[in-house]
């Protein structure tokens, strides 16, 4: 059986925070504005994990109401979401993620942001693929005023949930 499920963030941008994307830093005047670190690709793919495994949201599993989660790295979550969804007995069958900012140009930090998913979700690099682009200087995130990430998850079975 296979099941898939979708995730989408945002986050404001502000200056004097990290840039915190897929579990690596990033270089840059502004970063993401959050309870915990912000990390707006992360926070996709645990939403998108979560759909497909028929669990609730990361608002329900990691409220930002909580001071469990406040400032904690956005990877600790996503090993936690790896947990829920394999005691459901699921494994990852790929991940496909979308960042959309219009600054900084993160193509070089790819590999890195790959590498870091891939650990953190105890899979190969090959079953998650990250892209980035930019609003084409249009909106909230053409005036560098916040960033969003879409993440797609395939998750599979061997019995029926």
């Amino acid at each position: 059986m296979i099941r898939i499920g979708f995730g989408f963030d945002t986050h404001k941008l502000e200056t004097g925070r990290a840039l915190r994307l897929g579990g690596v830093n990033i270089e840059h005047s502004k970063g993401a504005a959050g309870h915990s670190d912000a990390d707006v690709l992360i926070h996709a793919i645990i939403d998108s994990l979560l759909g497909a495994a028929g669990l609730p949201d990361i608002g329900q599993q990691f409220p930002d109401t909580s001071s469990e989660f406040k400032g904690i790295d956005s990877l600790i979550l996503l090993k936690k979401t790896l947990v829920l969804i394999t005691e459901k007995g699921f494994s990852i069958g790929n991940l496909d993620c979308t960042l959309v900012l219009q600054q900084p140009k993160v193509a070089a930090f790819i590999p890195s942001i790959i590498t870091s998913l891939a650990a953190a979700l105890e899979t190969e690099p090959g079953c998650i693929n990250v892209k980035a682009k930019t609003s084409e200087n249009l909106g909230f995130i053409g005036r560098e005023e916040g960033l969003s990430a879409y993440a797609v998850a395939l998750l599979k079975s061997e019995k029926r949930n």
